[in-house]
């Protein structure tokens, strides 16, 4: 369900595209150090995107240096690293967890279960630290799983579910800002979570899993009307990110808000368009 927040890299600077790529390998080596090879594996764009967007509203003093990687074992990589990149390690591997049990009590994955058992230790340290947060989270991926096993077919409420766990995210801190956070968070929780059903609606029929658009992929306009519902919900997270006093990473953050987001949809449009044009060849 991650991996959509990203980059439109043919759009963005070189030197935009390096410093992104230094809060990418921060948040990595940040995983690595604090929860070992488990945790890095959990790494995601999309908590990349929260590690810079924090940065960027509180500016909280960053540490910089560079490191070697198994991806990049001759070469060293550049890395930023701060507060916010603490936390979005923390929150990575809390979300992981809590979504590798609800996978195997949905599914019953033996890989789920193997690595929520390689990350239920630190897991258990994170659920103290953050009590309130986990609570909420573990409560929200739990309602999430009823609802799809009851197949609901309502986008709003199914989509507002995971938006709520992604303003749990989002709101970093108690302060001013935290209420604009949130909603940010929220509409875009919404729009990953339908990005993502419109994405794998395909395979999921296929393998007769569970998929919000199951019912609807094939109708005429199909692709127009989730276009024009992802249209909405980056509107108001984008509306409610023009309200905070950012001004650090501003290019890299509006790259992925007003493009990046998309680059996935128009690959699966696209795939999905021709695909029906060559069928009814």
């Amino acid at each position: 369900m991650f991996g959509y927040v990203v980059m439109n890299k043919p759009e963005i600077k070189f030197k935009d595209f390096d410093l992104y790529r230094s809060f990418y390998c921060g948040l990595c080596r940040e995983l690595r150090e604090k929860y070992g090879i488990s945790g890095q594996i959990s790494l995601t764009y999309d908590m990349t995107f929260v590690v810079i967007l924090l940065s960027g509203l509180y500016e909280p003093p960053t540490k910089k240096g560079s490191t070697h990687c198994i991806l990049h074992p001759v070469k060293k990589q550049a890395v930023r690293c701060n507060a916010a990149t603490e936390y979005g390690a923390d929150m990575n591997v809390l979300l992981t967890y809590y979504k590798c049990m609800d996978d195997w009590k949905d599914e019953k994955k033996i890989s789920a279960l193997g690595y929520a058992g390689m990350l239920e230790g630190k897991n258990r340290e994170l659920g103290i630290r953050y009590c309130d947060k986990a609570r909420k989270i573990r409560q929200l991926l739990s309602q999430l799983s009823r609802m799809e096993k009851a197949g609901e077919q309502d986008p709003d409420r199914m989509a507002g579910c995971f938006g709520r766990i992604m303003e749990e995210i989002f709101a970093w801190k108690k302060d001013v800002w935290e209420d604009t956070l949130r909603r940010m968070g929220f509409y875009l929780g919404k729009f990953i979570y339908l990005l993502d059903a419109y994405d794998d609606v395909e395979n999921d029929v296929k393998k007769g899993n569970y998929n919000l658009f199951s019912e609807k992929y094939k109708e005429e306009g199909f692709d127009e009307q989730v276009q024009e519902i992802l249209m909405m919900m980056m509107a108001q997270a984008c509306r409610e990110f023009e309200k905070l006093p950012i001004v650090k990473y501003t290019d890299i953050l509006r790259n992925i808000l007003y493009s990046g987001v998309w680059c996935r949809f128009e690959t699966v449009s696209k795939a999905r368009k021709e695909a029906r044009e060559k069928k009814n060849e």
